[in-house]
């Protein structure tokens, strides 16, 4: 048995998805580790594009099994609501996809209480997705939470959601309009329905090592939204690193085969939080406008900038990645020059790495080197030497950077606008 990792290596929306896809093909087990429906991965196969939240992106592919595991959160009706819009489409997934019983349940209440949360926050709102995650991942560590297992006992759960319930009753007061019994209703239906896809995923994992089965993990969210490790407090609330993988699943750190980062050829994040890149110009317009950058999740438009290398050693620092993937390189196609920061410096000195400290961050000055666009398209190219050769001097130079090999090159929307090398 074999596992492979892919993790986003900047703030998210760098396109996993596609690259989980094409290793889908050659997997028997696909996994989601942490985090919820706040993620966003886009997929267009055949001619369809699918749209994934809490689902991994193995279903595509039809042999594939998928997981939902213990470290994520799930908000069951968005669940089944994910399921019928790829039914819609034509995917089976009919035996193909299942929740760990120790996974934790977003209620409807959390979603409200996320919503109220923000507001609280006034002016240093985290800009969150308003999908509950922060506030189930609270709920989880104050060891007052509800996981998928519970749903099964209707005493043990309902006794707990309302003990919830009355918790943040006291601390919001009339703000809150939430009724406890209207949700316990929708869950006796609920609980009938998604009686065949819980698992224990342990068992299930173990039965995975025997078999020697090809194991892929999904990650969601990325590195500089890493509740340890990124941009805190302007963060999700798991560990979207290899951290989250080894305590989401349980496949033990020998099984790991390769740690692949998924990395934009240029830099993009949604929600509030420093961003030392961030381009505030007609240059941030056009790479918002050719790269449709857009989230999936939110419909926010995202904040886009130049390729930051202090973030992608910070990253692989953190995540130890054995290759990177590196995407939409196509969208730089028609820029006279790039931009590529490779260090930072705070009060005219330079930083020996990326600070914790969210107020040193904010005002870092970067360091550029310029490099000379290409002004040829690369959507066409099929091998590594069919793209032009100052793109390749612009991968080659980040390989040299980081440290890391770029095994594949993302040059298009569609499965098959990938270039391996």
């Amino acid at each position: 048995m074999s596992v492979s990792v892919v993790l986003g290596a900047q703030w998210g929306d760098e396109g996993k998805g596609k690259l989980v896809d094409i290793m889908a093909a050659d997997t028997q087990l696909c996994c989601r580790a942490q985090g919820g429906n706040n993620a966003g991965h886009t997929i267009v196969a055949n001619g369809v594009t699918y749209d994934f939240h809490i689902l991994p992106s193995g279903l595509i592919n039809p042999r594939c099994i998928n997981l939902v595991g213990s470290g994520c959160v799930v908000h069951i009706p968005s669940f089944f609501k994910e399921l019928e819009a790829l039914e819609k489409h034509g995917l089976n997934t009919e035996g193909r996809i299942f929740i760990s019983d120790r996974a934790h349940v977003v209620l409807d209440l959390h979603q409200l209480v996320d919503g109220l949360e923000e507001v609280e926050l006034g002016s240093g709102f985290i800009g969150t997705t308003k999908k509950g995650i922060g506030p189930t991942y609270s709920s989880k560590m104050t060891r007052s939470g509800l996981r998928v297992c519970d749903i099964f006992d209707e005493q043990v759960f309902e006794t707990k959601l309302r003990r919830i319930a009355h918790g943040y009753q006291k601390r919001f007061g009339d703000l809150l309009k939430y009724d406890p019994e209207a949700e316990i209703e929708k869950f006796k239906e609920l609980r009938v329905k998604l009686q065949n896809y819980v698992v224990d995923q342990i068992p299930l994992l173990e039965s995975a090592k025997a078999k020697k089965s090809q194991i892929l993990v999904e990650g969601a969210n990325a590195l500089m939204l890493d509740i340890d490790h990124g941009t805190y407090p302007f963060v999700t609330s798991s560990n979207t690193g290899l951290g989250g993988v080894i305590t989401g699943l349980s496949l033990g750190w020998r099984s790991l085969k390769e740690v692949i980062g998924v990395v934009k050829a240029y830099t993009t994040r949604v929600g509030s939080g420093p961003f030392p890149t961030e381009l505030l110009d007609a240059t941030g317009d056009k790479l918002q406008s050719i790269g449709h950058e857009v989230g999936v999740t939110t419909g926010r438009k995202r904040r886009c900038g130049w390729l930051d290398l202090v973030v992608l050693k910070h990253s692989h620092a953190c995540n130890d990645y054995t290759s990177l993937n590196l995407t939409k390189l196509d969208v730089l196609d028609d820029f006279d020059e790039l931009k590529v920061a490779t260090h930072y410096k705070y009060k005219g000195e330079l930083l020996d790495g990326f600070p914790a400290n969210i107020e040193i961050l904010s005002q870092v000055e970067p360091v550029y080197v310029t490099l000379e666009g290409w002004k040829k398209p690369t959507t066409g190219a099929k091998s590594y030497y069919d793209l032009p050769e100052k793109a390749r001097k612009y991968v080659e130079f980040i390989e040299k950077e980081v440290g890391v090999k770029i095994r594949w090159i993302g040059v298009g929307p569609a499965r098959d606008h990938m270039v391996a090398r």
